[in-house]
């Protein structure tokens, strides 16, 4: 399996890098992003790539925002490498782990949804009875579904730790309105995804998405509905009072967890064991969201 770590492009202008991408200018309003096989977990870049997990992000991406334009529109505006302009389209490292979309104006906002109590919120609703600094109703479970999602939006960092802030706090930062239009479209998005997801067989506990201005519409950016974006379970195995098996980069941190590593960097190398489990995973997650393998 390929893995590609960094990319540098002779003859192309390093727009933006990201934990785990890297974004080309290509032109005046487009931009080219692609998808490393670095992973990040609490925020940290960790030191051991993830085989084709760039490529499943991108694919599974992208099948996602080709689903969802009726809800909102997104950046995405080619996938097929043989149809970006040069100097990608002579660089065949980048098939399937790159977009070629259209430049936006980036809310500098993590848009969460949640459905379940689980993660994050889980370890704050113990303690205090809410999640995302809102109270929830009192004897919920591990893991219980809400009776509807709820929008927890977190401040989004380049590097370091994104922070939780309440839905007011986002009204203070960003207005009303805008914090209204993306609350809204946060949770229509998760609610489409859920009922999809729930036909193949997974339970979609939670998500995060990001958005910015296009043409003075507000638009999907950067990725929709991927392993690392997301909290994937098996719908057969879905029982509230623990944590369940799950199709993302939870496996990960279970073993991160169990190293006694404080979250901070250096984060540790990760074994071969867990490197290939959670490969597997990736792949599960993109061939029972699509149906497909992964090309």
């Amino acid at each position: 399996m390929t893995t590609i770590t960094r990319t540098a492009i002779e003859g192309a202008t390093l727009f933006r890098e990201g934990k785990v991408r890297e974004v080309f200018e290509s032109g005046a309003d487009t931009l080219v992003i692609v998808a490393s096989d670095r992973l990040s977990a609490y925020d940290v870049v960790l030191p051991t790539p993830i085989p084709e997990k760039g490529r499943v992000l991108t694919q599974l991406s992208n099948f996602w925002m080709g689903r969802t334009t009726h809800i909102v529109p997104n950046h995405l505006i080619e996938t097929d490498l043989a149809r970006f302009p040069e100097p990608f389209r002579s660089r065949p490292e980048l098939s399937g782990r790159s977009a070629l979309v259209r430049k936006c104006e980036r809310i500098d906002i993590e848009c969460v949804a949640r459905g379940y109590v689980s993660g994050s919120a889980w370890s704050e609703y113990k303690k205090s009875g809410t999640v995302a600094g809102e109270r929830l109703p009192a004897g919920l479970l591990e893991s219980a579904r809400l009776d509807e999602p709820i929008f927890t939006p977190a401040t989004k960092a380049i590097t370091g730790h994104d922070e939780n802030i309440s839905r007011a706090q986002l009204s203070a930062l960003l207005g009303r309105d805008l914090a209204r239009q993306l609350e809204a479209a946060t949770l229509a998005l998760y609610r489409f995804a859920h009922a999809y997801a729930l036909g193949r067989g997974l339970i979609l506990a939670d998500t995060k998405f990001e958005f910015g201005f296009g043409d003075g519409m507000l638009t999907l950016i950067d990725e929709a509905l991927t392993p690392d974006s997301s909290r994937y379970w098996d719908a057969a195995l879905y029982r509230p009072g623990g944590s369940p098996p799950s199709f993302d980069k939870q496996f990960v941190r279970d073993f991160l967890d169990r190293s006694g590593w404080t979250h901070e960097p250096p984060a540790p190398e990760l074994p071969a064991e867990v490197v290939k489990g959670t490969t597997d995973r990736y792949r599960a997650a993109y061939e029972r969201v699509t149906g497909e393998r992964l090309s």
